[in-house]
């Protein structure tokens, strides 16, 4: 078997890396964000005539919620755009492998957690609709305490997520939606800064049976930056108690600063998407197949665990990259 040739991360001709226009846009739910604005147009005056049109949208209730509570409107117009700054200019993000990633169809992505706040997973959401061709929405797959938070909860829902449990993935999957799992959950997460970048347990394997009941494609997704945000030194486990945390993170910064301890550290990111691992070969009963399901969850860990050591060999440093 030939060698897979490896692409340095700061080639210029490095395959699947973001390479738009700076200025470039995904498209909102109605089609318009993507356009270019009319000649003579400032870029302000754009802005405020996407805000009254999504105003005008919203009061004639002319939006779609799906059975989910998925508004891609208000996601588009409201939620992510507040994302772009910290994506662009406060990480950096560079999107690899994009093209690893289906235009159309079901697919699920398994990545790392870390950062002791999840904003890989909205950092990975943002790279897929504003950097794949098709501007595809993640639909990410969240924990109980994220439901269970007022406000947060509900924007979560609005913004596509769902519950991490079998059942809710596979409707998704089946319906034809890009799916987004972090299996470490917690432990991923909330990990001391000395054991960065050392995968956690990926649980049971139920992403993995949903992959296989549904017959989609597995896209593993390796995530290099998002350690060094909020390096976690030490647990407050009597305030975590208190606030019902699975934590309570004392960082360099934080409780120190106060809420200017809450800043994430400017770390450059990277962000790649693996060769997908196709599902739809072992059969109809193959989720039933313990073995299976244990042998490719480990399968997709240890290609996500390769692909980090291999993207922090070849990052020359945590903040310039």
């Amino acid at each position: 078997m030939a060698e897979a040739r490896v692409i340095p991360l700061h080639s210029p001709d490095r395959d699947g890396s973001r390479r738009r226009h700076p200025d470039a846009t995904a498209p909102s739910a109605d089609g318009s964000g993507g356009d270019a604005p009319p000649t003579g147009a400032s870029d302000w005056e754009r802005r405020l005539a996407d805000l009254l049109a999504f105003a005008r949208r919203r009061l004639r209730g002319d939006y779609e919620v799906d059975e989910f509570g998925f508004d891609p409107d208000l996601t588009d117009n409201v939620l992510l755009p507040p994302l772009k700054p910290l994506y662009e200019k406060w990480f950096r993000v560079e999107a690899i492998g994009l093209h690893n990633v289906p235009a159309e169809g079901g697919a699920l992505i398994v990545a790392n957690h870390s950062g002791t706040l999840p904003l890989d997973a909205t950092m990975t959401a943002y790279a897929v609709r504003a950097d794949h061709p098709a501007h595809r929405h993640l639909r990410m797959l969240g924990a109980d305490l994220v439901f269970k938070t007022p406000v947060l909860g509900a924007l979560a829902r609005k913004s596509g997520q769902t519950l991490a449990c079998t059942p809710d993935a596979e409707r998704l999957l089946r319906s034809g939606e890009l799916v987004g799992v972090w299996p470490e959950g917690f432990k991923g997460i909330g990990k001391p800064f000395k054991d960065r970048y050392k995968l956690q347990r990926f649980g049971r394997g139920g992403f993995v049976s949903a992959a296989l009941h549904t017959g989609v494609p597995i896209i593993p997704c390796s995530i290099v930056g998002a350690e060094e945000i909020y390096p976690k030194i030490g647990d407050v486990k009597a305030l975590a108690r208190l606030f019902g945390l699975p934590y309570f993170p004392v960082t360099p910064l934080f409780p120190l600063l106060g809420p200017l301890g809450a800043i994430p550290l400017p770390s450059k990111w990277y962000i790649e998407f693996g060769e997908p691992i196709r599902t739809d070969g072992h059969g109809e009963h193959a989720a039933d197949d313990p073995m299976l399901v244990f042998n490719l969850t480990d399968q997709v860990r240890e290609t996500i665990q390769q692909t980090l050591y291999r993207l922090l060999t070849q990052r020359r440093n945590v903040f310039l990259g």
